[in-house]
């Protein structure tokens, strides 16, 4: 028997308002679904350079800047040649950085780990920026057989010694208590390991002067007196990188009186100038008939008018990454073995990005031997690349101590090297007490090594006496 008309029609309708429904949420579903990945790629690109339609960023005040340490790049891995030509990192305009030194370190910041699993490591305040994942997860090299390391035959010949430290500021609770005990006190607890190398280098992150005005809104602003590179060159230190977010703390008179009174003392400077030519310049070293070359660069600085011009003083900025890629090429020339220092990477984080990858692949891409890095207050990962060593940040050395634990953890990177660009890599831990490194006593350093470890991706194994090696796959 046949259903009624009427109940027919009724669940005919139910029928297509079921489907209706059914399409609709499909339709909605879609919708969300398109707009969030819209809200991804717009919001992971206003990362990368900030909002495209704002002010150039030397025109804002700093309070409108991105807080973050440095901007970050299009993913790029630079493969460039040693040569004028070399392909360069093109990177945006200088932010302001999230400083941390000094005072800021009273307020407790957690520290990003990599450990044990780099790929998923979370980010500290802000969403990280498309890009720069940790590079630590990257894939081995590809293209050399070289494993980075002094072979044994190599240290029956020739080879130099040489010692890298961290951040060194002579400002704050560091210069009050320096003032009260003598500026040698920094050096006291080292037993005169900066005499028994080669060469060593420091990042000196402070104009040293009596005069200048304070750069106008920036949260710190450090000078140094110039007393205190006396007791810097009595402790051994050979050289110091001067391309840093703080050079330029006391404007151009601090910096001319900083580049004169490291002359007068003969302490030798890299990666800041009275014009882009003295910048961008290596240092040249003769040390057991090899001749080194020193060069540092900052890609963290406040405002891209800190950046040395042919008729301008500033620092040997890396933003765009031609001239210095061109300084190590020309460098590579002239030199057996070439050093670079870089300032970059974000502040307490301990795992490096794929911007600083990038970058310091094509620093040995153009012909450098050995890549040390600063900035992020905290110790990095080790990274062999083609045969060399990139270290991402040696952390602070002679410093304020605030309180997070990991900016009191730091190490004398020290390097044996041969006239053939081949070296050998060892840390020493210490402790970045106030204005005073101090060797770790063994349990503490053991820990410290295997942190250095397990951040550096699983590309390196670092032996109880702090010996670095490469793993090899």
């Amino acid at each position: 028997m046949f259903q009624p008309r009427s109940q027919s029609r009724g669940k005919h309708k139910r029928t297509s308002k079921r489907r209706r429904r059914t399409a609709w949420r499909w339709i909605n579903v879609s919708m969300l679904l398109l707009i969030t990945v819209m809200l991804t790629y717009l919001f992971g690109h206003l990362g990368d350079g900030g909002d495209p339609s704002s002010a150039p960023l030397s025109q804002l005040p700093v309070a409108e800047q991105s807080p973050a340490p440095s901007p970050e790049v299009s993913e790029v891995a630079a493969s460039a040649s040693p040569s004028a030509t070399t392909e360069a990192i093109s990177i945006p305009s200088p932010s302001a950085d999230n400083e941390t030194d000094a005072s800021a370190e009273e307020t407790p910041v957690p520290v990003v780990s990599a450990s044990p699993a780099p790929a998923t490591a979370p980010a500290a305040s802000a969403s990280p920026d498309p890009g720069s994942e940790p590079a630590g997860s990257a894939a081995p090299d590809s293209g050399t057989s070289a494993v980075a390391g002094l072979p044994p035959e190599a240290k029956n010949g020739k080879t130099v010694k040489l010692n890298f430290a961290g951040d060194i500021i002579f400002s704050g609770k560091a210069g009050d208590l320096l003032m009260q005990k003598g500026y040698d006190y920094s050096y006291a607890a080292l037993d005169g390991l900066f005499k028994q190398d080669d060469l060593s280098v420091v990042n000196l992150e402070t104009p040293v002067t009596t005069r200048g005005v304070g750069a106008p809104n920036k949260q710190f602003v450090f000078k140094g007196p110039p007393e205190a590179l006396d007791a810097l060159k009595a402790a051994g230190v050979d050289a110091v990188n001067l391309a840093n977010n703080h050079t330029l703390d006391q404007g151009e008179e601090g910096l001319r009186d900083t580049l004169t009174h490291l002359s007068k003392r003969n302490i030798p400077y890299v990666g800041a100038g009275l014009d882009s030519k003295e910048a961008y310049s290596a240092q040249y070293f003769e040390r057991n008939g090899i001749r080194v070359a020193l060069l540092g660069f900052t890609r963290v600085m406040p405002l891209i008018e800190w950046k040395a011009e042919e008729n301008q003083p500033g620092l040997a900025s890396v933003y765009d990454s031609a001239e210095g890629l061109k300084a190590i090429a020309e460098a590579r020339k002239q030199a057996d073995l070439v050093v670079v220092m870089v300032h970059w990477g974000r502040e307490r984080m301990d795992q490096y990005d794929s911007i600083q990858q990038g970058l310091g692949h094509s620093f040995i891409d153009a012909g450098a031997d050995l890549v040390i890095g600063g900035h992020p207050h905290v110790l990095q990962g080790i990274e062999p690349y083609k045969g060399k060593w990139i270290a991402y940040s040696t952390g602070n050395f002679i410093f304020t101590r605030g309180s997070v634990a990991a900016t009191w953890e730091t190490a004398v990177f020290q390097a044996e090297c041969s006239a053939q660009g081949q070296c050998s890599m060892k840390l020493l831990p210490m402790t970045a007490e106030l204005a005073q490194p101090i060797p770790m006593n063994d349990p503490a350093g053991q820990l410290l090594l295997k942190r250095v470890e397990s951040i550096s991706g699983g590309r390196v194994k670092i032996n109880n006496d702090g010996m670095v090696s490469q793993v090899t796959r």
